[in-house]
């Protein structure tokens, strides 16, 4: 993208994502079909500034919403749910520096070049033994000095590949338990990668989010200066059931719009009656306001909560994230199997106007990430000791 010609065009952060979309969308079954990393959306993402557009303005930044983030996570998300997923991602690793790196120089220096330089930030939580529990560590940071040394075998790092830096975690010394844990910075020449798994899956393939034995060493400095349990609970926990839900819903919205698509076309060559699927469409339009409202409840919370760390530690607030997270992941299906029975043949078909089958690999992904029977059993804990809400109004 020629980025003189786009400082001409509408600087509105919903029209620079609209045309992050655009790119997205003319390469997404490619991107699908081969599982290779969306390039050519992540350079116009950079194209249009949009990496740091979370991080404050005296770090170069735009000091943009949740809310505004994950208003272009959707948008993406109706172009190419992988390319939407990495760009959430990013942004789920910038908050924590945005919430956590703000009073310590190295972290607000990173923050400078993410804008100036739009790094693309990968994760690495996951790790061997543990699953997905990314509030257990096995391997250990080891500080020597003004050094600090890492290797971690991390069964899943997202686009780790691709990413200019990995945040990753650890325990915060050898002798810590598994919960006393850290976030460390590392550049992408300060590690290395060895590769262990391959991501072949069923859907969110362009994520390309293998595994690796990670071996980094980086100044000490690059350890976030708060615990990881903190991260987790006051930024990483909403950012992610949030951003999450917002890029499934804009999958579900283009499944929508393909339906629709196929009900106004029959309308038309039957003018005076009333098409097939048209009563089907009505009801996915209820249970997308449903999902939407979800997710507009729960940017509301956080957002009212920012400026509270007791208040975004508490377990009434990790409940509700959590039922965000769980509502939305599990209520995007049937809204897109109803677009599939509404295109019918047209809606299984790959490469036709009303194709479905990449939109209902993607969304497959949303109950696994991070598992939605690890988020029940986390909530069904804090429930034994936290009052449901009962009033419309809090």
């Amino acid at each position: 993208m020629d980025l003189s010609s786009a400082s001409t065009q509408d600087a509105s952060l919903k029209a620079r994502a609209s045309r992050v979309a655009k790119i997205a969308a003319a390469h997404a079954d490619d991107v699908d079909k081969a599982g290779r990393f969306p390039q050519e959306a992540i350079e116009a993402l950079k194209a249009e500034r949009l990496m740091g557009i979370q991080i404050p303005l005296d770090c170069g930044g735009e000091a943009r919403s949740t809310s505004e983030i994950a208003e272009v996570c959707t948008i993406l998300g109706q172009a190419c749910a992988a390319s939407a997923m990495i760009f959430a991602m990013h942004q789920i690793k910038v908050s924590s520096l945005v919430s956590h790196g703000t009073d310590a120089d190295w972290h607000r220096g990173f923050m400078q070049r993410i804008c100036s330089e739009q790094l693309l930030l990968g994760s690495a939580t996951t790790e061997g033994g543990i699953g997905g529990n990314l509030r257990n560590s096995i391997c250990a940071i080891d500080i020597d000095g003004e050094t600090c040394r890492l290797e971690k075998d991390a069964t899943v790092i997202s686009y780790g590949s691709y990413a200019d830096a990995i945040l990753i975690t650890s325990r915060a010394h050898k002798d810590a338990p598994p919960s006393d844990q850290v976030m460390t910075v590392f550049l992408k020449d300060q590690y290395t990668l060895e590769q262990t798994h391959v991501w072949d899956t069923m859907g969110m393939r362009g994520t390309c989010s293998d595994g690796f034995l990670f071996k980094g060493e980086a100044p000490a400095v690059q350890i976030l200066p708060k615990p990881f349990a903190e991260i987790a609970a006051q930024s990483m926990l909403a950012s992610s059931h949030l951003l999450w839900s917002a890029l499934w819903y804009g999958i579900a919205v283009d499944a929508f719009s393909k339906a629709q698509a196929f009900v106004r076309a029959a309308a038309r060559k039957t003018p005076g009656s009333q098409p097939p699927g048209l009563v089907q469409l009505a009801e996915m339009s209820s249970q997308l306001q449903v999902i939407r409202s979800n997710i507009l409840h729960g940017l509301n919370a956080y957002e009212n909560a920012i400026a509270d760390h007791d208040r975004l530690s508490s377990m009434g607030f990790a409940v509700a994230m959590n039922n965000v997270k769980i509502a939305s992941s599990e209520m995007i299906l049937p809204v897109i199997n109803q677009a599939l029975r509404i295109c019918g043949i047209m809606g299984y078909k790959n490469g036709t106007p009303f194709s479905l089958g990449r939109h209902l690999r993607d969304a497959r992904s949303a109950e696994l990430m991070i598992s939605n029977d690890r988020i029940l059993g986390n909530t069904a804990t804090m429930l034994l000791v936290q009052k449901q809400e009962t009033g419309l109004l809090g």
